[in-house]
């Protein structure tokens, strides 16, 4: 049975963190907690949302990890219920949009935090009584502001996705001029990470036309501007189209996505520092070329559509193609460089044989096929 549903309201324009009270007032959140990190209020980004809200009253949760942990939930959470918040405004990229839905979970929901991780069987007791949430972007890359998952490092250091249907935001702004001052490097691996998302979800087995469409669009975008919008942050039509990107791999990965993942949510566990965009780039190639002789993607044709939306002669030229654009973009060659250590990697292919990406991979992967991946990444 394919169950398919989109998604929620999205306000999608240069300056549309202006239309912020608006929203509020919409959705029904008078005491908002502003959940984003120090790098976010540093840049002065945060500002342009505060003064966007003018004389509401606000509480700001700024401690934000790279990596949204457990901790920093409950540190959230505790702040939400000291100030008697009602709903939860997201102002940064995926980790900060993430971190706001585990404050949803865990401000209304009694338990541990693990008790609603989906691999724990947790999807179906997150309810309706999860607060609201406004997500606003400052990176393109996880599209978790029209997501229904978030990704939380847990307190036993495993990496856990929690989805529900109910930890959709209920509003999406996403302004482009708030990603005008994020670096090239960070450009670059989120960027990656929103064309990650568009490849897996389309080179998924499930069925779900609408998403394939969205994603197949999302990649062309995306792979046609991420190195302006690299090179030149204040290309206001590069940073535009990649947050479309962005938004659309995010709207079509209730698909499900695949080994890319599963390995990078693994890793990511295991190595916190570790920036997500940067593993997806580093294991697309891999997975690719794995995901070639899987049945689905060669009845559909669906390299070859891809390699079309990228501008490559042939399916054949994807992996080379990723790698060169990873060099391109100035990420690291791969994950030797980026200071893996080989006792880790039994750890991250049992992690990733256990991840809720796994199953979902068009060519399910054994032991051996991860170790494999991670060999080729290397």
């Amino acid at each position: 049975m394919a169950f398919i549903n989109y998604v929620t309201q999205i306000q999608f324009d240069f300056g549309a963190v202006r239309l912020l009270p608006q929203e509020c007032q919409r959705v029904g959140i008078t005491r908002p907690l502003i959940v984003t990190d120090a790098g976010v209020k540093a840049a002065g980004v945060l500002q342009h949302a505060l003064d966007a809200l003018g004389a509401l009253s606000v509480t700001v949760f700024d401690a934000t990890p790279s990596n949204p942990t457990e901790a920093a939930v409950h540190a959230a959470a505790d702040l939400y219920r000291q100030h008697r918040c009602d709903g939860l405004i997201a102002v940064g990229g995926g980790s900060a949009i993430d971190c706001a839905k585990g404050v949803a979970i865990a401000a209304t929901h009694e338990g541990p935090l693990t008790t609603y991780a989906t691999i724990e069987g947790g999807s179906a007791k997150i309810t309706a009584a999860v607060a609201p949430i406004i997500a606003v972007p400052t990176t393109s890359g996880t599209g978790s502001e029209v997501a229904r998952g978030a990704i939380i490092i847990v307190d036993d250091h495993r990496k856990l996705g929690f989805h529900s249907w109910h930890l959709v935001p209920k509003a999406a702004i996403c302004d482009p001029e708030l990603t005008y001052g994020l670096p090239p490097l960070l450009t670059a691996a989120t960027g990656m990470d929103a064309i990650a998302h568009c490849m897996e979800t389309y080179m998924a087995a499930a069925f779900n036309p609408p998403a394939d469409g969205i994603a197949l669009d999302g990649l062309e975008r995306g792979w046609a501007h991420i190195e302006r919008a690299t090179r030149n942050g204040q290309d206001a039509e590069a940073r535009r189209q990649l947050m479309s990107a962005s938004m659309q791999g995010a709207m079509a990965f209730q698909k499900g996505l695949g080994c890319v993942h599963s390995l990078s949510h693994s890793l990511g566990g295991i190595a916190p520092r570790l920036h997500h965009g940067t593993l997806n780039a580093m294991f697309l190639p891999a997975v690719v070329r794995f995901n070639a002789e899987a049945a689905s993607v060669v009845k559909d044709h669906r390299l070859e559509k891809m390699a079309h939306a990228m501008g490559l002669a042939s399916a054949s030229d994807i992996p080379e193609a990723l790698r060169d654009m990873n060099a391109r973009l100035g990420l690291p060659s791969g994950l030797g460089a980026l200071g893996v250590e080989q006792d880790w990697l039994d750890a991250v292919i049992a992690g990733a044989l256990k991840d809720h990406c796994h199953a979902t991979n068009p060519r399910l992967a054994s032991a051996q096929d991860y170790a494999d991946m991670l060999h080729a990444a290397w």
